[in-house]
This record gives structure tokens, C-alpha cells and sequence, in this order.
């Protein structure tokens, strides 16, 4: 219990330390005070500083003291909240603001309508330019996938595309999108059989202190969440680096696209970015934004700190919360009202899609003895409603790809996979996932045509 209040203190310290321009002398002292309380609270050594003998309290003094430390830390916790201070974007300026210096490398999610007309327009010749090359009479075949968020069973989806790739079956993806765990495995995806071992190593080598540091104290008394993810922001700059993104940038010249979703929670919106576009700006900011993007596309709300994008809008500098992009759409292809019909009028080119989607994680019910507590009850509903959001937005896309006439193919974590999870980003149990998703993309998996409920629903059809 110290040493938690400890580490919950000495992040506070750490965030100040950030803002030189802020005193913070008197809360020094207060943490020697607390320090001095701590001792005699939780005594590993109950010698007290001034005191000649070990001081030993009654258990009423105790938990007198035990009260005034919990009030000292509430205090110092919520000082440190309050001196971020934020400059959130105005209500009126949303729409409007922008990451300065770079245009065209985002759209909302739930309605890029403008956005989805001016994409067509700018982007119809390079394809035209890139369709016309092939002749007429052979037909025409552009791959999309599409990987959903899952946290640590994440490693199911990089096991998948690395045992597929090594059978040499695993297509070109003209779209590659990403949110959450699939937004670490995107990249390495879309720039195809040069980064699979990047792809084999992401859910393989690191265990969770590589990952995340708890610090549930912090986030208790006013941080932004109950683990810092620093580790794992220094694992995605170990990986994503100017070399990369010149990779990127070749393959979005090409018309290739690699899209990372985020949340903006400020306004409760689904942000799709452009990596490529990002990758093509040659903005001093490139590298920085993009890692920024991937860090909040997996910054669980709540147990993750929320990353701040700083945008500029009417002339003045604002900032953004980003957190994860599975707390509005868990798996995305597109935009909602983006037509592939007419991007196919523009080219004038017909050609036959097919739309791959990896969902990290499970979609059949599994059954649970759950506990008869708050948190138990807390933590067991919101998988719950995390998995029926995700069948609903495959539910979606299914009806958006069959109007558009393009082929559906699913993937999913089998039920038959049982190995347990001893905590978050375990590696044996991510390395046994792993395992699983390998062996089933060597052997040729065996994609679903329409998610669980939609294939229970044609079955019957077909028997009437």
C-alpha cells in the first residue's frame, strides 16, 4: 500500500516536473510530512525521523493517521490535475480545427460526407492512371482488411496474417484499417512481407510491464487512468520511425491506404487518419503525430491516460483527448457513407473487392460463474456490451460490403481456445493466442461469409 501511494505521488511529481513555471515547493514538504506518516502507517521500519524510540501508535492513532494521509494524497493528486491545465477546442470550432500544417489526413467516422467527395476527386486519377495500365479484358481484384481492437488478444490477428503470409497466399491489401491491438498490427500488415517479423514479434516478446505500468492509487484520485502507458509508448517509437513512414508514404502514392481510428472523446466522435497522407506531409511533425495516433487508438478510456493532439483552429492553438478508437466502432472499413460505387464511376473501372476482417477476440457467448460484487458485475457487463458493440458493427459492415457487392470474409478467436489469462497482456497467454492464429493461417482459414448471428439466420432460410 506504501509504496502504491508512493508511486502515485512521484507521478504527480514527475507531470509537475513538466511545468518548471509552477510552485510547487509546498507540496515537497508535504510529501516529507506524508513520507514521515507512511512510516508509522505501514511500518517496515517504525523509526520516525526526530524520535529517539520506535514509535508504535495505537490502532485508533493509526487510523487517525491513515485518514489524514488519504486526504494529504487527495490533495496533492487533485493539485497535480488541476495544473494541466487543457485548452480544449471550442464546441463552435470543432469542425474546423486541424493538426497545423497538415490537411486532408482525417475525417470524422460517423459522417465524412464532403470528405468522402473531395477523396474521390483527388485521388480518381492516380487510380485511373494505375487501372487503365491493366487490360481491360483482365479482371480487376482489391483487397481490404480490416483489424479490430481485443487488447492482448491481439495476438490471434498478428498469428493469422503472419501464418498466412508464410504460405504465400496472403494478398496485397489496398485498405489496411486499424483500431486499438489492430492498430499495432496495421502497419506491419499493410507494408506486407518486409515487416513480418515485426508482425510476429508485437504480441510475442513483450510482457505487460513492457506494456503498461499499474498505478491505480493515481487514478483513483484524479488521474487520467489506472496504468500508465509509457511502456508501451516507448515500444511504438522503438518501432514506428521516419523509416517506416517513408515506407508508407511510398505505398499511398501508389493509392494505397493504411487508416488508424481514434475516439475524440471531448466530442464523442469516431476520427479516421490517414497514416499515409501523414507519411506524404514530410511535416517535422510526421513521425510524432503518427506515433500519437497508434498510443491513443490503444489508450483504453479509464485505464489508459487519453493522449493529447495538439490542432490549431481559427488562428489559436488548441488540444484534443484521443483514446481509444474501439469506444465508438471496434472494426471499421470505411466511413458510413463512403460509396466504392462511385469511386468505381470515377475510375471507369469496375473491379471485384473482397473485404477481410479480423476480430480479435471471441463472438460466441461464454459462459461464466460471475461473482456477486460490484467490480465482478462491472467488469463482466461491459465485456458484454464490448462484444454485442462488436457484432454490431460487423453486422454493419456486413450489409454495407453485401450492397456494394463486395465479398465478406470473417475471422474470429475459435471457442475451442481455452487457455486462461492470469492478468491484461500476459505473455505465455498471448504466445499460446498467437499459436492458434498461426497454425489456423497456415492451414488455410476457413473465413465466415456473415457474422455469427447473420449465418445462424441465412441457415434457417435455406432450410425453409
Amino acid at each position: 500500500m506504501a509504496r502504491g501511494l508512493e508511486a502515485g505521488l512521484r507521478d504527480c511529481g514527475t507531470r509537475q516536473a513538466l511545468r518548471p513555471d509552477l510552485e510547487i515547493a509546498h507540496e515537497v514538504s508535504l510529501i516529507g510530512s506524508l513520507e514521515a506518516m507512511l512510516s508509522i502507517l505501514f511500518p517496515s521500519s517504525s523509526h520516525v525521523p526526530g524520535l529517539r524510540e520506535p514509535f508504535r501508535p495505537s490502532e485508533q492513532a493509526r487510523l487517525g493517521l491513515y485518514f489524514v494521509a488519504m486526504s494529504v494524497v487527495a490533495i496533492l493528486l487533485a493539485g497535480c490535475s488541476a495544473t494541466l491545465q487543457r485548452v480544449a477546442v471550442p464546441e463552435k470550432l470543432v469542425e474546423s480545427a486541424e493538426i497545423d500544417g497538415m490537411s486532408d489526413i482525417r475525417v470524422w467516422g460517423d459522417d465524412a460526407q464532403a470528405a468522402a467527395k473531395r477523396f474521390v476527386v483527388s485521388e480518381a486519377p492516380r487510380l485511373r492512371a494505375k487501372y487503365n495500365a491493366v487490360p481491360a479484358r483482365q479482371p480487376i481484384v482489391s483487397n481490404l482488411l480490416a483489424i479490430s481492437g481485443g487488447a492482448d488478444d491481439g495476438a490471434f490477428g498478428a498469428g493469422l496474417l503472419y501464418g498466412w503470409g508464410q504460405v504465400g497466399t496472403r494478398p496485397q491489401f489496398d485498405l489496411v484499417t486499424g483500431v486499438s491491438a489492430g492498430a499495432l498490427i496495421a502497419p506491419f500488415a499493410f507494408l506486407g512481407a518486409e515487416y513480418d517479423r515485426q508482425l510476429s514479434e508485437i504480441f510475442t516478446r513483450y510482457d505487460s510491464g513492457e506494456i503498461y505500468q499499474a498505478n491505480i492509487l493515481a487514478g483513483v484520485l484524479g488521474g487520467p487512468g489506472l496504468a500508465q502507458n509509457d511502456p508501451l509508448k516507448k515500444l511504438i517509437a522503438g518501432y514506428v520511425d521516419a523509416k517506416l513512414l517513408s515506407r508508407i508514404a511510398e505505398e499511398r502514392a501508389k493509392g494505397r491506404m493504411l487508416v488508424i481510428g481514434t475516439t475524440n472523446i471531448d466530442i464523442q466522435r469516431p476520427v479516421y487518419w490517414d497514416i499515409g497522407r501523414i507519411a506524404m506531409s514530410g511535416h517535422p511533425r510526421a513521425v510524432e503525430l503518427t506515433r500519437d495516433i497508434l498510443l491513443a487508438s490503444a489508450a483504453i478510456p479509464g485505464v489508459f491516460p487519453p493522449v493529447r493532439i495538439r490542432v490549431k483552429a481559427d488562428g489559436k492553438d488548441y488540444d484534443e483527448l484521443h483514446v481509444d478508437g474501439g469506444a465508438t466502432r471496434e472494426v471499421f472499413y470505411t466511413p458510413g457513407n463512403f460509396s466504392f460505387k462511385e469511386l468505381d464511376a470515377q475510375i471507369g473501372r469496375k473491379m471485384t473487392r473482397r473485404l477481410y476482417v479480423i476480430r480479435n477476440g471471441k463472438l460466441d457467448p461464454e459462459w461464466e460463474a460471475t461473482e456477486e460484487t460490484a467490480l465482478a458485475l462491472g467488469a463482466r457487463s461491459m465485456s458484454t456490451v464490448l462484444k454485442n458493440q462488436t457484432i454490431g458493427d460487423l453486422i454493419r459492415m456486413h450489409s454495407k460490403a453485401r450492397a456494394e457487392g463486395i465479398d465478406y470474409n470473417l475471422a474470429y478467436i475459435p471457442r475451442t481456445f481455452k487457455v486462461p489469462r492470469p492478468g491484461p497482456f500476459d505473455l505465455r497467454y498471448m504466445q499460446a493466442l498467437y499459436a492458434v492464429g498461426l497454425q489456423l493461417g497456415k492451414e488455410g482459414y476457413k473465413w465466415s461469409k456473415a457474422p455469427p448471428g447473420l449465418i445462424d439466420q441465412q441457415a434457417s432460410q435455406e432450410a425453409r
